[in-house]
């Protein structure tokens, strides 16, 4: 799954020493909360934050509040502890980031069995990605970020603002296409994940992926570089130097990003994303603001806000913690050895031949 480490970036900025991750995110919280008086924020040789290092987003947290929530923002702490006890327990499949879409808390005895991939059902295992044992277990196991119910923060109901008309026919314009035979006509017709051209994931804003979730920062006085594990796209390169945004007319998948600090909060601003990029069915105006905030020794606070008043009524915020983990990060090797594409055309072509061979009465095998 991935290949050669990534060293040639180490030539141009140096790593920060880390410390490994703590055990869960209860425990980081209490950490954070009694070691706030004495830790010292570092800093860089010429004064900034230093948020140099490696960092993970890996979280159960759902982006959207389960509807069964309702309003309730965070869980109470018992609540929280029971799940972190719950979802990191040994041989949960790391990758099962719906368990608390899908499952009403109260109904402790269904997540008990969901939280195992044999316990499924045969409609429910289409969820399991890899095996959870080998190739998605992490050192420190995934659960809860914090005590939120979700991870959008704004509106205050924990999920997406309603769709603008523009957007909604947009939507039903994609479903239809994808629904209809000409998706299968060729590798150009399939989406850009498939084709490992673009992860929706990926950003900016960075997203917690379901595995592989680490960034690298990198800092000189001019930049900062982010290396994200699981991406497709080369590394953010964000420049500082208050240089203006590129024509309109220039548009890439990862859109074209500035940063400037605002105090202590990197604050980095993206627009002039791709028209196929679509994240999250967003238009041409879709504008992010992100902050990356060093608060403790081992946790950044990242929040982000999405504007796009071509696709929601209103701006959408999330807020998430990156935890320090330790390195190396691979390279994440997707192109290489990527067989999808070649068999689901080769299946579609031999679900045509059937079909017409059914339609003429004949064998078509």
């Amino acid at each position: 799954m991935h290949h050669a480490t990534l060293a040639a970036l180490a030539a141009v900025v140096a790593i920060a020493l880390l410390s490994p991750v703590s055990a869960s995110a209860q425990d980081r919280e209490e950490s954070d909360a009694e070691g706030a008086a004495e830790w010292t924020l570092p800093r860089t040789p010429d004064g900034r934050p230093d948020l140099q290092g490696y960092w993970t987003t890996q979280t159960f947290t759902p982006l959207e509040r389960p509807a069964h929530l309702g309003d309730r923002e965070f869980f109470t702490e018992e609540e929280t502890a029971w799940l972190q006890r719950e979802l990191t327990a040994e041989g949960v499949d790391p990758s099962a980031r719906e368990i608390l879409d899908i499952i009403d808390i109260e109904d402790r005895e269904e997540l008990q069995r969901y939280k195992y991939q044999a316990n499924r059902t045969p409609d429910e295992r289409h969820h399991i990605h890899y095996d959870n044992e080998i190739w998605l277990r992490t050192p420190v196991p995934k659960g809860l970020s914090s005590r939120r119910t979700s991870l959008i923060t704004r509106p205050r109901n924990g999920r997406f603002p309603p769709l603008t008309p523009e957007a909604a026919a947009r939507a039903a314009a994609t479903r239809a296409a994808q629904a209809h035979a000409s998706a299968f006509d060729s590798h150009q017709s399939r989406p850009l994940s498939e084709r490992c051209i673009a992860w929706s994931h990926e950003g900016p804003p960075m997203m917690p992926p379901s595995y592989n979730d680490i960034h690298q920062f990198f800092q000189t006085p001019d930049h900062v570089v982010v290396l994200s594990e699981l991406a497709t796209n080369p590394p953010r390169i964000i420049p500082l130097d208050r240089r203006p945004h590129v024509s309109d007319a220039i548009r890439q998948f990862p859109g074209d990003s500035r940063g400037r600090w605002e105090g202590d909060t990197l604050v980095v601003e993206t627009r002039n994303y791709a028209e196929r990029r679509r994240f999250r069915g967003a238009g041409l105006a879709l504008h992010v603001v992100e902050r990356f905030t060093r608060v403790s020794a081992d946790r950044i606070h990242y929040e982000f806000t999405v504007t796009d008043p071509e696709t929601w009524t209103s701006p959408w915020s999330v807020e998430l913690p990156m935890v320090k983990t330790t390195g190396p990060l691979f390279e994440y090797g997707c192109h290489e050895g990527n067989h999808d594409i070649r068999h689901i055309l080769e299946i579609h072509r031999n679900l045509e031949r059937q079909a017409a061979g059914d339609a003429a009465g004949t064998d078509s095998r």
